[in-house]
């Protein structure tokens, strides 16, 4: 009897995955927008541990602006962010964008997962973007939510200060516009098609429109990214996957949203997951270096920020381009990415 035990656990022990004891460790945050799914399904689906990782999600944020600060204080070591980024490298912080989470490596223009909606009696009109004059408008400040409003002010004719912009985090917006505290906000999904089901008569007024390139980077400090290379690449890999199946799957990637975007209904899940599977590609090209500078430009002009930098020295493709090289089928279903925007090692953009 004692044999036949020592055989059973001798054959459980060298069928036991070795890769189960030499996981690696890594701390990763998220949003609350339904565009940051892809990291909690490589979680739930298993594709961390597939790569050989053994990852921890900190809790959403309300803000890139908010993940960028538990990054900073070493609560992550790799967040979702987009805009925020930018204020992040002028204020110092060494942050090095790895690949998209969000955003479209085949086109310049990309933003169906973005907003604008307006409370009922608001004044404002539906395809008319210049009745947003004089308008209280709530948006996050310093995130792609901002970003969007400014090109649609833009889009307008309209300046900035024709309007009255409201720092809003964005789970505060629908409550803000039943209370008619504002006329109108600037948001990621979920929250515009939350605010369309619980807001009495509120109107989406625009959608997307390609009016701004979207920015939703993978991004870890620079010291990190150095020492990590491999597995920056593992994360890159199973994200990647998560994203496939997303994008094969939108029904059940609703229902893992409802589990990490708190109050979030599945029916609003699946609304909205039919604009992020527009943008969920991981892969990086020209068109997201244009994206980061253009975002820049347009800060820069409207005189929301003093200074720019570099986006060559804050994005680093080599990881996601070596994915993009090992794993083609993670990638077979996306159109591909045009010759003119396509990089390769090295690769310098250049205004």
């Amino acid at each position: 009897m004692k044999r036949l035990l020592l055989l059973a656990l001798t054959f459980a022990l060298l069928c036991t995955p070795s890769s189960a004891q030499t996981l690696t460790k890594l701390k990763a945050g998220m949003v609350t927008g339904i565009d940051q799914i892809g990291l909690p399904i490589a979680l739930e689906r298993g594709f961390f541990e597939k790569y050989g990782l053994d990852v921890t999600i900190a809790r959403p944020y309300a803000t890139g602006v908010d993940a960028l600060n538990a990054l900073q204080a070493g609560e992550s070591e790799i967040v979702q962010v987009g805009v925020p980024m930018i204020g992040a490298v002028l204020r110092g912080m060494d942050i090095v964008a790895l690949g998209n989470y969000s955003g479209n490596a085949t086109k310049a223009g990309s933003d169906a997962t973005m907003a604008i909606v307006a409370r009922e009696g608001s004044g404002i009109t539906k395809g008319d973007l210049a009745s947003l004059k004089g308008k209280k408008i709530a948006a996050s400040f310093g995130t792609i939510n901002h970003l969007y409003i400014l090109g649609i002010l833009e889009k307008a004719g309209l300046k900035p200060e024709e309007v009255t912009l409201v720092n809003t985090p964005p789970p505060d917006m629908t409550v803000a516009l039943l209370a008619k505290g504002i006329d109108a906000f600037s948001g990621w999904d979920p929250w515009p098609i939350v605010a369309g089901k619980d807001v009495p008569g509120a109107v989406e007024i625009i959608r997307g429109g390609d009016v701004i390139s979207y920015l939703g980077f993978n991004v870890a400090l620079r010291p990190w990214v150095q020492a990590n290379g491999d597995t920056i690449e593992k994360f890159l890999a199973a994200v990647s996957e998560a994203d496939q199946w997303m994008r094969k799957n939108p029904k059940q990637a609703a229902q893992v949203a409802t589990r990490w975007i708190p109050g979030l209904k599945q029916e609003i899940a699946e609304a909205a997951m039919q604009f992020n599977i527009q943008q969920a590609d991981r892969r990086l090209s020209a068109n997201n270096y244009r994206a980061l500078f253009g975002a820049e430009d347009r800060l820069s002009r409207l005189g929301i920020i003093k200074a720019t930098f570099d986006v060559n020295k804050h994005i680093e493709p080599k990881y996601i381009l070596k994915v993009m090289k090992d794993h083609p089928e993670l990638f077979s279903d996306l159109p591909p990415i045009p010759e003119a925007a396509a990089i390769g090692p090295g690769y310098v953009f250049k205004p």
